[in-house]
């Protein structure tokens, strides 16, 4: 994607060659920078700090933090201690296991001299996939904007919750992906973007990027989007994933259940685009099994903005002293999900479904 005319990924090799450099999402929309990652540690901590998030970014975030761990010491001591403090950075996005198990695998054969090389190799390839998985998921999201679109005169309207853009993956998006190849295609789209509290990832990132690409759009307070939906201005909810069950139950950033719920109640169709793998095919329960992150309560007692004198500055929201709870996810059921959109397309969002297009996780 692109900024100010120049064409971008969230994460790609630097000039160096080895070193890696990220967009530092915290802090946008008011200032775009980009931060160089030079070590297993800086790797760490972009992923802790939520200099980068989105479950596909994270995965591809911790393989090149293993190729920068295996570059400053191959040993295998070594990688598996780069492994365990990246595996603690986030627990709810299965892209972070994913990624580390896929590195892991591809040297573990591999002699020590040789690692570097190669995690580095793997970490790219990881990445260009996630590339390709992404604009495949906008191939087969667009049809669903297109059948909107051909029920109703005007822009089909679109809501989507947190950032599930090309600042989530490494480009093009998974949520947004087909908004932006109907938006390309001159179909007529418009998409109320919910702020998401407490982080504010969709007031802050997704409102950033779909400005900075020309798509129509209007930010909204979270608890908007019912009252939007029952006055017919909602066609079509498309959000993203950070964990989906083998049974097609929804782990996302927390408020997703809550649209789905308005959702059901208005006959609008809810679906969530993932690839592939964010499906943790171990887990079929969700609502018992998957582990909700529960992060700092500042993040809901203080927020960030642009004052009137052009500083970056954070308040206090909440009264001194009373106590905060930020759980970071929460699960929506299979039930509530209308279609899963996967690079190899849109299935139901159930055990079935989901074998439909990967027979291969069946089993014996």
């Amino acid at each position: 994607m692109k900024v100010d005319g120049i064409a971008y990924r969230s994460i790609e090799p630097a000039e160096d060659g080895w070193s890696v450099m990220i967009i530092d999402q915290t802090l946008l929309p008011h200032r775009f920078a980009r931060v160089r990652l030079a070590s297993l540690d800086d790797a760490a901590r972009a992923i802790r700090t939520m200099q980068v998030r989105g479950a596909p970014l994270i995965g591809a975030t911790a393989a090149y933090g293993l190729a920068l761990a295996a570059r400053a010491d191959p040993s295998d001591e070594s990688l598996e201690a780069a492994a365990s403090a990246l595996l603690a950075t986030r627990p709810t996005a299965v892209n972070l296991r994913w990624a580390i198990d896929e590195m892991l695998a591809a040297l573990r054969n591999v002699s020590r001299e040789a690692r570097a090389a190669r995690a580095y190799a793997r970490a790219r390839e990881i990445c260009e996939a996630d590339v390709a998985t992404n604009r495949a998921i906008g191939g087969h999201g667009l049809p669903l904007i297109r059948a909107a679109h051909a029920r109703k005169d005007g822009p089909v309207n679109l809501l989507t919750h947190c950032n599930a853009g090309w600042l989530a993956t490494v480009d093009f998006g998974t949520a947004l992906a087909p908004v932006y190849l109907a938006h390309d295609s001159g179909l007529p789209v418009h998409v109320w973007v919910d702020e998401t509290r407490p982080r504010n990832q969709g007031a802050a990132l997704t409102a950033w990027e779909l400005s900075r690409h020309g798509v129509p759009h209007t930010v909204v307070a979270d608890n908007a989007g019912g009252h939007l939906m029952q006055h017919g201005r909602v066609d079509l909810c498309i959000v993203g994933t950070d964990r989906t069950t083998a049974a097609g139950d929804v782990c996302n950033k927390i408020g997703t259940y809550l649209k789905a719920l308005a959702a059901r109640d208005n006959g609008v169709p809810f679906y969530v685009a993932l690839p592939s793998s964010t499906i943790d095919w171990a887990i079929a329960d969700g609502l018992a099994s998957v582990p909700i992150e529960e992060r700092a309560p500042e993040e809901v007692t203080h927020i960030s903005g642009l004052a009137d004198d052009g500083r970056v500055t954070r308040i206090r929201l909440t009264p001194e002293g009373s106590p905060a709870a930020n759980h970071a996810f929460d699960v929506t059921p299979a039930r509530l999900v209308s279609g899963l959109i996967t690079e190899r397309g849109v299935c139901a969002a159930s055990r079935q479904g989901l074998l439909s297009l990967f027979p291969e996780r069946a089993g014996p």
